[in-house]
Order: C-alpha cells, then sequence, then structure tokens
C-alpha cells in the first residue's frame, strides 16, 4: 500500500520547520486542480499522518504548497517586504503508487531544495 509524506528542515536555524502550513493539490488533464489536503508541520517537520495513502494515493500529479513566508514571518525572521519566498510550489508526478514517496523540502528565507524521498 502506497503513501505520501512530506518534512519540512528551516536550513536557516538547522531545526525542522515546525507549524509551517501547507497544501497537497491534485492537478486533473483537463488542468482543474483540486484540493485534497491543508495541513500544518508539527515540532519535528512532518505531518502527523500520511498526505495520502492506500486508496487515496493514486497515479498522476500533483502540487505541494508550502507556506514558508508565514511560516518565516511568525518565526521572526528579517525579511524584506514583501518576502523573496512566499508560496512554493512543488508540482511532481506520480507514476507507481504503490511504494512510499517522501517529498520533502530543505529552505531559508533567501532558497529551497528537495529531492524525491522514500
Amino acid at each position: 500500500m502506497g503513501r505520501l509524506t512530506t518534512h519540512v528542515l528551516d536550513t536557516s536555524t538547522g531545526l525542522p520547520a515546525a507549524n509551517l502550513s501547507l497544501a497537497l493539490w491534485a492537478l486533473d488533464p483537463d488542468g482543474a486542480r483540486r484540493l485534497l489536503v491543508e495541513t500544518r508541520t508539527n515540532a519535528d517537520g512532518r505531518v502527523d499522518r500520511p498526505l495520502l495513502e492506500d486508496a487515496t494515493f493514486v497515479p498522476g500529479v500533483y502540487e505541494l504548497i508550502f507556506r514558508v513566508g508565514a511560516y518565516f514571518w511568525t518565526n521572526g525572521a528579517n525579511l524584506p517586504d514583501p518576502a523573496f519566498l512566499d508560496e512554493i510550489p512543488l508540482r511532481f508526478g506520480v507514476a507507481d503508487a504503490s511504494g512510499h514517496l517522501h517529498v520533502p523540502l530543505l529552505v531559508s528565507p533567501y532558497g529551497y531544495a528537495t529531492y524525491r524521498g522514500s
């Protein structure tokens, strides 16, 4: 049974990004977007349960939107207005939904990186 998970690390502090808001969208072939999940990270920078699992995790195109601007403002980062990074959209495809797909985000106020985890 497959599942989709994520976590966020704040590379400016070297700590998990706790209480960061994120949303998962499905992108349909006709271009429509469907909101699947809205949640926040826990104290470890992870969500408390998989974003999708079992029958809800199917092949397709998804987009995770991480609301990093609000996270950095709330945590007292010295940011310009507007912030360089506000929302980070990560669009990815899932060809095989039978395994564990992990999509981590490493973020600072001025840059980010991601990769396909497992």
